[in-house]
């Protein structure tokens, strides 16, 4: 069973005990986070989409730690100028471990339907067609040629 859900403005394909790395969540650590924008569910090839999430679904995740990625090397350089900057970036991170993927009013519950009222809709008349007037082409010409 795997999910896929949008944490931090990203979307992830998640399974349960699976650990992932996402943009720094303003939790402490220890502690447990509902991610309930779930836009897929996968359970054993029964497949549910939402429009745009899974209703009722949501994805339970345990904070383990908070770090700092990788090193990134931003150089740039602009040859014959003289001109070379060199910087550095490391991306603050969450370490999460997915605890369990909740899918239970999502696929079980069905909308109930709506009691459908008829409505006479009243026929609007026909437009009048417009008709292009014709230009009458004065026979002066002809009248002048007898």
């Amino acid at each position: 069973m795997y999910a896929i859900v949008e944490i931090a403005g990203q979307q992830f394909k998640v399974e349960k005990d699976q650990q992932i790395f996402v943009h720094r969540l303003e939790v402490k650590e220890g502690s447990k986070v509902d991610f309930e924008n779930v836009l897929l569910i996968d359970n054993g090839g029964k497949v549910n989409v939402g429009a745009p999430a899974v209703k009722g679904a949501k994805v339970t995740a345990k904070v383990l730690e908070h770090l700092k990625g990788d090193k990134v090397i931003v150089f740039k350089k602009k040859r014959r100028k003289g001109y070379k900057v060199k910087n550095g970036h490391r991306q603050y991170l969450t370490k999460l471990e997915i605890l369990k993927i909740d899918e239970k009013a999502a696929a079980k519950k069905a909308p109930a339907k709506k009691s459908e009222q008829k409505t006479e809709v009243k026929a609007k008349p026909a437009a009048k067609k417009r008709v292009a007037k014709k230009t009458t082409i004065k026979k002066t010409a002809a009248k002048k040629a007898e």
